[in-house]
Formats: C-alpha cells, sequence, structure tokens
C-alpha cells in the first residue's frame, strides 16, 4: 500500500511539475525565460512544495537547464523577429526620409533668400555631371544676360 502511494505522489509530483511549467514559462517571452532561470525555478519550488505538503513529498530542488522549442514556435519566433527587425527598418528609413526632407527645406530657404546660390548650384551641378561623364555640356544663357551684351 505504502509503495503504491509513493508510486502516484511520484506520477502526481512529475504532472504537477510539468502543468506549473508551462503555466510559467506561458506567460514569458523566450528572453524572459532565459535570462529569469533562476527566479522560475524558485518560483517553481514555492508553488510544487505547496502542491505536495500534503502528499509528503518534498521538493528539493527545481531547476530550468534547458529549454528546448519545437520547430513550428522556432519558426512562428524567426518570423516573429524578421518582421520586428523589418518594422525597425522601416522606422529608421522613415526618420531618415524626415532629416533629409528637412535638410531639403532649410536649403531651399537659402536659395530662395539669394537668387545667386540657385544659379551657382545649377553651375556646380553642370561642373559634376561633365566631370562624371567626360562630355560637353550646352549652357542656356538667359535672356536677360544676353541683353545686356547686346546693349553694348
Amino acid at each position: 500500500w505504502y509503495q503504491r502511494r509513493v508510486r502516484e505522489a511520484v506520477v502526481s509530483t512529475q504532472s504537477t511539475g510539468q502543468t506549473t511549467l508551462r503555466n510559467m514559462l506561458g506567460t514569458k517571452s523566450l528572453a524572459e525565460i532565459l535570462a529569469d532561470r533562476e527566479e522560475i525555478s524558485m518560483a517553481m519550488q514555492k508553488i510544487l512544495d505547496e502542491a505536495t505538503d500534503p502528499w509528503g513529498v518534498l521538493v528539493e530542488r527545481v531547476e530550468v537547464k534547458d529549454v528546448r522549442l519545437p520547430q513550428n514556435l522556432q519558426r512562428a519566433m524567426a518570423a516573429e523577429a524578421e518582421a520586428h527587425r523589418d518594422a525597425k527598418a522601416k522606422v529608421i528609413a522613415a526618420e531618415g526620409e524626415l532629416n533629409a526632407s528637412k535638410a531639403l527645406k532649410e536649403a531651399a530657404d537659402v536659395i530662395n533668400d539669394s537668387p545667386a546660390a540657385l544659379q551657382l548650384r545649377y553651375l556646380q551641378t553642370l561642373g559634376t555631371i561633365a566631370a562624371e561623364r567626360n562630355s560637353t555640356i550646352l549652357f542656356p544663357m538667359p535672356i536677360d544676360m544676353m541683353k545686356a551684351f547686346a546693349d553694348r
């Protein structure tokens, strides 16, 4: 009779341990599980002690040593991590676009305040194009400038 009772208590303790482990790990992220193994182990031991004390079973130690994840869960977690990385990359790209648009607005304000700045920028762009492509560029002359030469 005593061996049967102990055998049932052992099975019950194992079952309670598995259930407790599932419940505790189900509320945490993988990072929390890996980082907080000691805390999880202590909390599980307390719960198991309370559950097994009426059976005369003392749980001496609980350790979370190895966490194995099913393949489908690993794939789901990898997909979630990839989606998180993609979302973060989009936020970074959007911040870059915002900064670029602010810089363009500032440049437009400077050019707006000084019409000669626009002409200088235009000449700089033409010089860059000519240097890169080793080509001839036809430079259109404004009619106002041509009139100044015609009046002489």
